[in-house]
């Protein structure tokens, strides 16, 4: 686990900045406070800031083939990487290290890019052979590794595993993405393949990149999807039976490390199923972390207590206080991008938690999109059914005039508040779903923005971003076709990102077994009658889990890890919401019509309307402004960092 750098003259006759190389490295020291390494040679210049967890004594990086014509730089885990290098071996390559990194160059040198379809595990890396004058650059199938590039006037193509390596170059452009910014007030997060700058970019999941010297063409290609082929017909026992043994193989094989080793157990569902598994594959007690509040409407820790006890785990728990609201700044500079998920908070504090006892920590990331467990799929499914049973030409124009006029009641019984079920039945499928996901919904964006900033956008809404995906998804199920689409967005442009930066920011690696790609593809094929069944989401893999857990842990209602977004803007900052929102950082963007803003924020202040998720996107959007667009941003406490890492 670690940080990667790069930079290449994609002409192939320059040589590389060092000082620039090293830059751009050192603003990621926290990915990988172990050790650093450079290399550069004409028109190529690589850079990697290592954690170390597999291979302590020789797996520095850059790593080499035996004759240094092939050099790579690599982020992640690769799980099979013993059978791999035995199989390398056996067709006659020679290895210098028994880390998982060499496995990826003799991978390349044996397959060129179809190396990517023999690599099982979570990865960004790139790949230099100089005798091809070929740069290769692939991310993970599920987007569990970050990987951001970017062109630069001069023709130089520089990459890393933050989007604050890219920064760091003084001749790339910060111009604002319009488009971007209209999905991030939709989503609350800039989805792949964008970022929030006009010219820097993310490598999308499951992408990869292949540049030759001398052309200076960029596509990226997709190598993988998540397949939603139906499974080979069998009993309602077997598929529980089958699902266990998958999942127990997925686990053991994300348990490799040379470094202390432990679980999150929030006291849910998946991470409970995570750490049942880890505990009947360890010989030792399993190590577990949670986090308690002061406040029990957002407090697990009894759950969580009740799974450690159960498997004997040494657990550990800490109480956060509610009110931690004092990490936003923290949080901007960390994301490098608007980002307004608030969970991001005690993410962040249980990632601090967990690096003070392991350097390695599984997670239960993947359960709800993989077996449908979001409370959003069974509405999404019982309205794509009454939408499916009624003409288009009856449908949308009067679910649409019911949705515009019908009122928006935020304070009456959920059986009255009809006004979103109005537009999801207006609309298709992908549309629908849009709308039941926005965290400023259609109604607010339409007056957010300034006449000149509308004009910018030429159009474009953020919509289109699941248009597209939906355009590509490998089934019509509109189960299935839900989760693709949260599988394309929402997993790792907001769960993912928000793991990988908390983690990382603590030099700790995050290992999510849920979306080990095997077990994707076969979940995938499940009947979605076994996924979500009478409004109960993850039907079989809570059956497959009875055996492992209570049904205390199994069929509580679902809690997330909440904060009390409201409250804090309505009280402790109260006063922080009124100057960020309505101050001179965001009046200078010229983007925002700043009388709707002021309105955003009277209707929260005076309880007349919750606007809490409207109005925390805009904070951290102003925390953004401030942190990272002023090029100011000061590096982590390295002296914390090196002390953990040791």
């Amino acid at each position: 686990m670690c940080g990667i750098v790069g930079m290449f003259d994609m002409s192939g006759g320059r040589e590389i900045d060092r000082q620039l190389l090293e830059r751009m490295n050192e603003t990621q020291f926290h990915r990988g406070p172990v050790e650093g390494g450079l290399y550069t040679e004409r028109a190529v210049g690589f850079g990697h800031r290592r954690l170390s967890i597999i291979d302590l004594a020789s797996g520095q990086q850059p790593l080499f083939n035996e004759d240094r014509s092939v050099v790579v730089v690599f982020n992640g885990e690769i799980y099979n990487f013993q059978s791999l290098m035995q199989e390398l071996i056996n067709l006659g390559h020679r290895f210098a290290t028994h880390c998982d990194t060499e496995v990826i160059v003799h991978a390349w040198e044996q397959w060129g890019e179809d190396c990517v379809h023999h690599l099982r595990g979570m990865f960004a890396f790139s790949i230099w052979d100089r005798n091809k004058q070929t740069m290769f650059l692939a991310r993970d199938r599920m987007g569990i590794k970050p990987f951001f590039y970017s062109i630069l006037p001069d023709g130089i193509f520089a990459f890393g595993s933050e989007l604050k390596s890219i920064l760091s170059l003084p001749n790339l452009r910060r111009d604002i993405d319009p488009r971007a910014v209209e999905d991030y007030f939709a989503f609350g997060y800039v989805p792949e393949p964008r970022t929030i700058f006009r010219d820097a970019h993310k490598l999308a999941p499951g992408h990869m990149l292949t540049i030759k010297v001398g052309d200076t063409s960029v596509q990226q290609k997709k190598y993988w999807d998540v397949p939603f082929t139906p499974n080979a017909p069998a009993t309602e026992q077997e598929i529980e039976e089958e699902l266990v043994t998958r999942f127990r193989e997925a686990v053991c094989s994300h348990l490799i490390a040379d470094v202390p080793l432990g679980g999150f157990l929030s006291g849910g569902v998946d991470s409970s199923a995570v750490v049942a598994m880890m505990a009947g594959l360890s010989s030792k007690p399993v190590n577990t972390c949670s986090i308690s509040f002061n406040d029990p409407r957002f407090d697990e820790s009894v759950f969580a207590t009740q799974v450690a006890n159960q498997y004997k785990t040494n657990h550990h728990t800490e109480t956060v206080d509610k009110d931690d609201y004092g990490l936003i700044d923290t949080l901007a500079k960390l994301y490098d991008e608007p980002y307004a998920d608030s969970s991001a908070i005690p993410t962040y504090r249980v990632c601090e938690l967990a690096r003070k006892r392991v350097t390695v920590a599984l997670s239960g990331d993947g359960g709800d999109e993989n077996f449908a467990g979001y409370r959003r799929y069974h509405h999404s499914v019982v309205t794509d059914k009454v939408r499916s049973a009624l003409p288009v030409s009856l449908r949308q124009p009067v679910f649409g005039l019911l949705a515009k006029y019908y009122p928006k009641a935020d304070w009456a019984p959920r059986m009255f508040r009809a006004k979103t079920t109005f537009q999801a039945l207006s609309c298709d499928l992908a549309q629908g779903y849009f709308q039941g996901v926005s965290i400023m919904p259609d109604r607010i964006r339409s007056h957010l923005f300034s006449d000149n900033f509308r004009r910018d956008l030429q159009g474009y809404h953020a919509s289109e971003v699941m248009l597209a995906h939906a355009a590509n998804a490998p089934t019509e199920d509109p189960l299935s076709v839900v989760q693709y689409l949260d599988m394309k967005t929402y997993l790792p442009g907001d769960i993912l990102t928000k793991v990988d930066r908390a983690s990382m920011a603590h030099a700790l690696e995050v290992r999510v077994p849920l979306l080990d790609h095997q077990f994707v593809e076969w979940a995938s094929g499940i009947p979605s009658s076994m996924k979500l069944r009478k409004g109960e989401g993850k039907f079989i893999f809570k059956k497959s889990m009875q055996t492992y857990l209570s049904d205390d842990i199994l069929y509580r209602p679902k809690m997330g890890f909440s904060i009390p977004v409201a409250s804090w803007l309505r009280g402790p900052l109260k006063e922080r919401v009124k100057e960020a929102v309505l101050g001179s950082t965001m009046t200078a963007t010229g983007i925002f019509n700043m009388t709707f803003l002021k309105e955003l924020v009277e209707q929260h202040l005076s309880g007349r309307r919750d606007n809490s998720a409207p109005l925390w996107s805009l904070l951290m959007f102003e925390a953004f402004l401030r942190n990272v667009l002023d090029n100011s941003t000061p590096a982590l406490d390295r002296s914390n960092l090196i002390q953990h890492a040791r």
